[in-house]
Order: structure tokens, then sequence, then C-alpha cells
């Protein structure tokens, strides 16, 4: 039997099944791609704070490592948003529309359409990334190792997934034009709240002891160590993300199962 029949037991053979994920993979990313409405805000919020508070503002003697410090607090703000807005709001939209529905009745693995847009916001966090970098690196100077960058770009391109889960639980929640207002709500306290714009050191006694509840406290601290900044344990923070993505994607996945 070959690659273009199906097998006797009703499964597509694996070359096809490798065709039908890559082929969503790539249709989803190019459809986000060649959106400039989703993807010039995802790219523009936190570069331009960083340009303004991190460079601009950086070279100040009370700020000495500013640069670094929010090199590493804006890559995880950056990068929370591919996976909130890119999944939540589409699968939201989608299951308004009926493209979802459609999607189903398609012959195609069941696995492919998150997939894509998982490899979609992967993508979009690897260029939020690599641009504030270059502007860390070659604008800021600040002294970061190979190492260290590839760290921190390896950590922004894999801490988007716990985001995507929360946008995917949001999506399956909400009708299309009710995502977007709730998944800002959830976005920007998150980041508050988790020390990305502001040091929690300077935060009341409270809002310190309830950080560790969002994921973008357990982002920030894998990013401040990717810079050097903190010499704390990663895998206790990876292990946190983990088990939040892996809940949230089992969450979604029984009310996508339920209620489409």
């Amino acid at each position: 039997m070959d690659a273009t029949t199906v097998a006797t037991d009703g499964r597509m053979p694996r070359a096809r099944l490798i065709a039908a994920y890559a082929q969503e993979a790539r249709c989803e990313v190019l459809r986000y791609l060649r959106n400039p409405g989703f993807l010039l805000p995802i790219i523009l919020f936190p570069t331009v704070f960083y340009l303004m508070f991190g460079i601009l503002l950086g070279g100040h003697d009370v700020a000495a490592h500013a640069s670094t410090y929010l090199l590493a607090s804006y890559s995880s703000f950056g990068v929370m948003a591919p996976g909130l807005f890119g999944f939540g709001v589409s699968l939201a939209t989608e299951r308004d529309n009926g493209l979802l529905t459609l999607k189903r009745a398609l012959p195609m693995p069941a696995g492919a359409y998150l997939l894509g847009k998982m490899l979609m916001a992967m993508c979009v966090a690897a260029m939020v990334g690599a641009l504030l970098l270059a502007m860390a690196v070659f604008i800021a100077r600040v002294p970061l190792s190979g190492a260290q960058a590839a760290s921190l770009l390896a950590t922004d391109v894999l801490g988007v997934l716990p985001f995507c889960a929360l946008g995917l639980l949001v999506g399956t929640l909400l009708k299309g034009q009710g995502a977007p207002g709730l998944l800002n709500m959830i976005y920007l306290p998150m980041a508050f709240l988790s020390g990305l714009w502001f040091p929690l050191q300077i935060m009341p006694r409270l809002l310190q002891q309830i950080a560790p509840l969002w994921p973008s406290y357990h982002l920030n601290a894998l990013s401040m160590a990717a810079v050097g900044l903190s010499d704390a344990p990663r895998l206790p923070h990876a292990l946190v993300l983990a088990g939040f993505t892996l809940g949230l994607l089992l969450l979604a996945a029984r009310r996508l199962r339920r209620n489409g």
C-alpha cells in the first residue's frame, strides 16, 4: 500500500498524516503572518515599551541594570500576546463563523488544527524575542553572551505555550466579540501582578505573595535566569508552567468535545 491510499483499518497512512500536519501548520502560520492587523501590534507593543524604558531611560545611573532587567521582563510580556490572542480570539471567531465545524468535517487529523496555531504562536514569539534581543545588544549594548541570548530566545519560544493553553480555554468559553475584551482583562493585569512592569520588591506585600499564582511570574523568573539576573533554580518554574499548560489544554479539549 502506498502513501496515497487509506490503510485497511481506516487510519491515514503515516506519510499523509505528516503531510496533513505540515500543510495545516503552514497555512496557519502564513495566514497570521499576512495579517498585519494581528502581527504588528503584538510585535510593536513590547518593542516600543523597551525602546522607551529600557534604552532611552536605561542609561541613567539610577537604572544601571534597567536595560537587562527590562529585556527579560518585556520578553515575557511580549510572548504572552501571541498565545492569548492568537488562540483565544481566533478560536472564538472560528467557532462563531462555523470554520471550526468545517475543519472538523475535513479528512485531517484533529490535532493538526491546534498544532498549527501553536507553531504560529511560537513563530511570532520568536520574532518578538529576536527583535528585543537585537535592540538590547546593538542599541542598548546589553552585555549578553551567546549562550544567554540563545537561552532567552528558547525561553520565549517555549514560554508562549502556557498562554496558548489559556487562550484556547478562553476561546471555548466566549463568543468572538467578547474574547478580545476578556483577554485584555487577563493579559494586562497578569503582566502587572507578575512584576513585568515594575519589580515585585516595590509592590505591596500582598501582591508579592500572590504573584506565583500567575504563569507570567514563572516565565519571567526563567527569563531573568536566562540573562544572568537570577541564580534561582529553573526547574521548579518550568514544571509549574508545564503543569499549567497541560491542565488548561485538558480543560479546553473537554469543552471543545462537549460544546464545539
